[in-house]
């Protein structure tokens, strides 16, 4: 099916598939998009932090973008809402509140779990940048504008590092890897707070770097051009093992000295800070060909999920790897026509997550609903039924899917971004969206809640908005 069929499909079925969903227009691709802090809880929707990407053509900066957005609760929106969004216009949902002048494009963005206003950034060259978003001055992103002012930059690494970006669960650690095919660490701990308690006094100075967090308002606002100086740090280790450009790395989830990576090497490595600056483990080949992403699981760390170049997902148990330096993957799961760009667990349950690609589409997957029934059926088929573990996929974007984040404040919603370049409308997309629960939850739930409402036809049921 083409791309344009396949989304006139989608679109058709939007009302069925989905509890809520809000398309917003991108003027410039976005590479990276994050949930921020979530700011009001209200009866029927809450308001949140969005966090995102502007690679322009030169015509204008760089920027990264806070945004406000309205998130409409489980089974507040009405269908007819759902199905009339406008694909070539701005959501109403979302609001710019702030525009941050990066120096260089954005290709990436990891906020700080402690301080979800904290947050690093990747672009073309060496250092990674930290900022402290609710700080910052806001800025109009005009032709020849002076760069924002970085709160600190991480130095270490000797060629670009443009992607490979995580920020540690349970420390304020930075992890990063480059086209030197380096994974660095950092610690920025007595920048920033690890604990909820913003003041400042929390800040310690005693390395004579200037604390980042401040919770006085007055700059936000300053259209003042920043000054060309920050803090500047050393890493805390530097670990060579990669043969090649680092694409990816994670920190375990409950450890902030084990982690892991992956790159154009086709390699998985697992590090231990605590044990030196040399591999823990290591599968030389977790695929065919190059690796573009990974992430550990945080209900159930024996398992980790890497995503290729070569079309698919493999799930690994940390238990058991490989065999003679060979990836073996619990399961394979393939469900893409081109290179998987994203993979990420769910945070709402343990057996689920998804996987965006090139293709345009965003697959979630449920481990626990893989069997060998399934498996063979498939094969019988011949890829023309469902693959094994795919119960969802969001085809609402009509290019590659660069980036997407589960939120962690409003269950079972995602935001995901596209780089719509290659299309005749460039730019890009931003989508909210959450699927229609009756997806997800068991079906002895769903049956019992479908006969409820044909025994009582007159009743006013609360799925409207489903």
């Amino acid at each position: 099916m083409r791309s344009e069929e396949r989304h006139a499909q989608w679109k058709s079925l939007v009302p069925i598939l989905y509890d809520w969903l809000a398309n917003h227009n991108l003027v410039w691709p976005s590479l990276s998009c994050r949930w921020g802090p979530q700011l009001e809880l209200g009866s029927f929707k809450s308001r949140q932090r969005i966090y995102l990407t502007e690679q322009t053509d030169g015509s204008c900066p760089n920027t990264l973008v806070v945004f406000n957005c309205e998130v409409i609760k489980p089974r507040a929106a009405a269908a007819e809402h759902i199905s009339q969004f406008s694909e070539e216009t701005r959501s109403p949902f979302v609001k710019k509140h702030k525009t941050i002048i990066h120096p260089g494009e954005v290709n990436r963005i990891r906020e700080l779990p402690q301080n979800s206003k904290i947050v690093a950034t990747h672009t073309d060259s060496p250092e990674v940048y930290i900022w402290n978003l609710e700080t910052q001055p806001n800025r109009a992103a005009l032709l020849g504008a002076n760069h924002s002012r970085p709160d600190l930059v991480l130095t270490g690494h000797t060629g670009n590092a443009e992607f490979a970006l995580a920020l540690s669960p349970t420390s304020p650690l930075v992890l990063s890897g480059g086209k030197d095919a380096k994974v660095i660490l950092w610690s920025i701990e007595d920048q920033i707070t690890a604990g909820k308690d913003s003041s400042p006094s929390r800040f310690a100075t005693s390395s004579g770097a200037r604390p980042i967090w401040n919770s006085g308002g007055s700059a936000s606002t300053s259209e003042k051009p920043p000054s060309t100086s920050s803090s500047a740090i050393g890493p805390q280790g530097v670990f060579v093992g990669h043969t090649a450009t680092v694409e990816d790395v994670q920190f375990r989830p409950s450890s902030s000295q084990e982690f892991c990576s992956v790159g154009d090497d086709s390699s998985l490595i697992l590090w231990d800070a605590r044990a030196g600056t040399t591999p823990a483990n290591r599968v030389e080949r977790a695929h065919d060909t190059d690796l573009h992403c990974v992430d550990w699981n945080f209900h159930n760390e024996n398992h980790l999920l890497t995503g290729s170049a070569d079309t698919s997902v493999n799930l690994f148990d940390y238990r058991k790897l490989s065999a003679n330096g060979l990836g073996v993957p619990v399961e394979t799961f393939r469900g893409h026509s081109a290179a998987v760009l994203c993979v990420q667990w769910c945070p709402d349950r343990a057996s689920v997550f998804g996987s965006s690609a090139e293709d345009g589409l965003l697959n979630i997957w449920d481990v626990d609903k893989v069997n060998k029934a399934e498996e063979e059926r498939y094969r019988r088929m011949k890829g023309h039924s469902p693959p094994p573990g795919l119960f969802f996929q969001h085809a609402g974007h009509r290019d590659k899917v660069v980036d997407f984040h589960w939120d962690s404040c409003d269950p079972w919603t995602v935001l995901s971004v596209s780089d719509d370049c290659d299309t005749p409308n460039g730019g890009g997309t931003l989508q909210i969206w959450r699927m229609n629960d009756m997806i997800y939850r068991p079906e002895d739930e769903v049956l019992a809640e479908v006969g409820s409402a044909f025994s009582q036809p007159n009743s006013n049921s609360a799925a409207t908005g489903a």
